[in-house]
């Protein structure tokens, strides 16, 4: 099922994803003139920042609504709708980036066997997504409500995958990767303004409540924020309580690693 985006309200309520993100761009180093793909680059701006570095760089997204948001941003940039799962490059980028987009794709395996085999020899994948915990409160809230709220909580509508550290290094291994360094860690996220968590539930949660009118929604909303409210929300801020896994691999064992940090 393909997740429909809202890339204003991402833009506008959720800059905190590429904000996060810059730190990783630190880490992946880009160097002029190198080729990069950015994997679920949604509206670009990372991809910008790598660029603005000299790399070359192309941005896929499953989402046609955030392509069309970067192109209209980044016109000097190539982006284009793509699933990761199903890409067909061969030995073409000098790296692989990813930023909070990984946890979204069910088919890790072939996510991750695409990628091998995109990246040129030596090449590096450096990513981040939500690995194990994360938003465990929120998920907890949001079942807790549907349940409170007699709404059928449906399994096979949970959107994510939020792997262990040890789970992700065997399947990078599994593929053909060296893992150069690999750590999960907690990273409280602030939510931007009074409404920051119904806004994130309004961004993140449409495949979970995909079976609700748009009212019992509002009701699940409500809910939720009653449940959270006692330890997510102080002094007008409200904190998502995110676990970040970060990671760098390489297609061969390169000399001049480096390994990822909190």
């Amino acid at each position: 099922m393909t997740t429909s985006w809202n890339a204003d309200l991402y833009d506008q309520k959720h800059a905190f994803v590429s904000k996060f993100g810059e730190s990783l761009v630190d880490l992946l180093a880009p160097q002029p003139d190198e080729i990069i793909l950015d994997i679920g680059c949604g509206t670009g701006d990372l991809a910008q920042e790598i660029a603005a570095q000299g790399a070359i760089v192309q941005g896929i997204d499953a989402s046609p609504e955030m392509i069309s948001t970067a192109q209209q941003k980044y016109p000097t940039i190539t982006f284009a709708v793509q699933d990761a799962a199903t890409m067909h490059f061969t030995n073409e980028f000098d790296a692989i980036f990813s930023n909070a987009a990984l946890h979204w794709m069910k088919q890790q395996d072939s996510v991750i066997q695409r990628i091998f085999q995109a990246l040129k020899p030596n090449g590096r994948f450096v990513a981040e997504m939500g690995g194990h915990g994360n938003i465990a409160s929120i998920v907890g809230a949001l079942r807790q409500s549907m349940h409170d709220l007699r709404f059928p909580y449906i399994e096979d509508y949970f959107p994510w995958y939020f792997p262990t550290a040890e789970q992700y290094q065997s399947m990078l291994e599994n593929a053909g990767f060296t893992v150069d360094g690999i750590t999960l860690y907690e990273r409280p996220t602030p939510l931007q303004g009074e409404d920051g968590l119904r806004n994130w539930l309004v961004m993140f949660s449409n495949n979970m409540l995909q079976h609700l009118s748009d009212d019992e929604k509002e009701r699940v909303y409500t809910k939720c924020e009653e449940l959270l409210k006692p330890s997510y929300y102080h002094d007008g801020q409200w904190l998502a309580d995110y676990c970040r896994l970060r990671f760098v691999a390489y297609k061969q064992y390169s000399k001049h690693s480096i390994s990822p940090s909190k």
